[in-house]
């Protein structure tokens, strides 16, 4: 049966791929600690008592039917009032849009402003930027980033790819590394990005950011979050962000996303998302209409939410420090935000002691996988190099005490490498 060019080429999700072979082995009675997905534990991590709440009051009260296609009124007021409050960003209730979840949104973003052939520019490692431009036959142009600048994307880097780009996709916190932009390097890059966009003619399209900051309530200690807009106020007209409950309030199957922008752009993205349905439940957006506005509840979830998501980066960073000082070809880079933190096991060439010769990055995490019973996902799969053996390692899905028993576990199998 014939299907069409882009069902044939489209890639799945090479993070959905490790999951499956883990819930196999789960299955064989394997207890495996799962630090793949970028998701919570609904028992360690449950969302906010007074969302939950307010979830049940409104299939009480019927709340059923189908949301405005941009979202409820109140809750893109209410997330107008949470950003600016928060963030120090004003946007209006007709500049913001709710949709199911982040992906909607990003993949609604590609379509209202990128035209096939159109570049898109991102670095990797990044999340899926490489599949949404798939899916709109863009030109994708992929920039590697290095770990000096903890895989952080540089105006440098970015400066030989940004000639007649439509649009530039960038995430801070960032997936799949846990760490953030600096003001001094965002800046530069959107220096950038303001310098290119006065050489375009009356009539062609700008240089567009996708700012993706669905993880700006999550960072730890000295880190601060930064966007754009707030550091360079020109670029309102051109910078569409990603943002939503999903990870501040540990809610991914709540399905509540927004992103916010030019009006011009967001009644675009909003005709879009409409057509594919990608709305968020109504009930789920009356509930969270009225969280957000509870500031002492939001508060109190987040401050215990970021303290114990920070005890468990911190933790393995530690545990991979300690083994990193013992000699074992392994490091870290300290946690920053989200719920990621990017490992290195630099273990290609080795073999192990069934005899198998360790090739590259998925062979590391498969023997780990095996042999230590602890599953990451490496950067290849976020656009990197097979031979680079740094991984992504989320923590959302684990106990404390889980990975506090998991770091032996790993120096045990690194020491029958040979």
């Amino acid at each position: 049966m014939s299907v069409s060019v882009l069902a044939q080429n489209l890639r799945g999700s090479e993070i959905i791929k490790i999951a499956g072979e883990i819930n196999e082995l789960k299955k064989q009675g394997q207890n495996i600690a799962n630090l793949t997905i970028g998701d919570f534990d609904s028992n360690l991590y449950p969302i906010p008592d007074a969302l939950k709440a307010g979830i049940v009051a409104a299939y009480g009260h019927n709340q059923t039917n189908y949301p405005p296609a941009d979202g409820v009124l109140d809750l893109r007021e209410s997330v107008s009032e949470f950003l600016e409050k928060r963030l120090g960003l004003k946007y209006k209730a007709n500049e913001i849009l709710i949709s199911g979840g982040s992906r909607p949104l990003i993949y609604s973003i590609f379509l209202a402003v990128v035209d096939p052939g159109d570049t898109v520019v991102f670095p990797a490692p990044s999340w899926n930027n490489n599949h949404y431009s798939d899916l709109t036959n863009a030109n994708a142009v992929i920039v590697q980033t290095r770990p000096e600048n903890n895989f952080m994307p540089t105006a440098n880097e970015l400066r030989p790819h940004l000639k007649g780009a439509t649009l530039l996709a960038l995430c801070s916190p960032l997936n799949p590394t846990g760490t953030m932009f600096k003001k001094k390097d965002l800046e530069e890059i959107c220096d950038l990005v303001i310098a290119e966009n006065k050489t375009r003619k009356a009539g062609e399209k700008p240089l567009y950011i996708l700012y993706d900051q669905i993880y700006s309530q999550l960072t730890f200690g000295e880190h601060q979050h930064y966007n754009p807009v707030t550091l360079r106020p020109e670029l309102r007209d051109v910078t569409i962000f990603v943002d939503g409950a999903s990870k501040c309030f540990a809610s991914t199957g709540v399905r509540v996303g927004w992103g916010f922008g030019p009006a011009k752009i967001i009644d675009n993205m909003k005709a879009i998302v409409g057509h594919m349905g990608a709305w968020s439940p109504k009930a789920e957006q009356v509930a969270m209409a009225d969280f957000l506005r509870q500031e002492s509840a939001v508060n109190e979830y987040l401050d215990d939410l970021k303290t114990k998501i920070q005890a468990s980066l911190t933790t393995l960073h530690e545990g991979f420090q300690a083994l990193k000082a013992e000699g074992f070809k392994v490091d870290s880079i300290e946690p920053m935000g989200a719920i990621y933190l990017t490992v290195k096991v630099d273990y290609g060439g080795k073999t192990t002691p069934d005899g198998d010769l360790i090739k590259d990055s998925a062979d590391v995490n498969f023997y780990l996988i095996k042999e230590a019973k602890v599953a990451l996902v490496p950067f290849s799969a976020f656009g990197t190099d097979e031979t680079e053996n740094w991984f992504r390692a989320s923590v959302g899905a684990c106990s404390l005490q889980d990975i506090k028993n998991m770091l032996s576990r790993i120096k045990a199998a690194l020491e029958k490498l040979k």
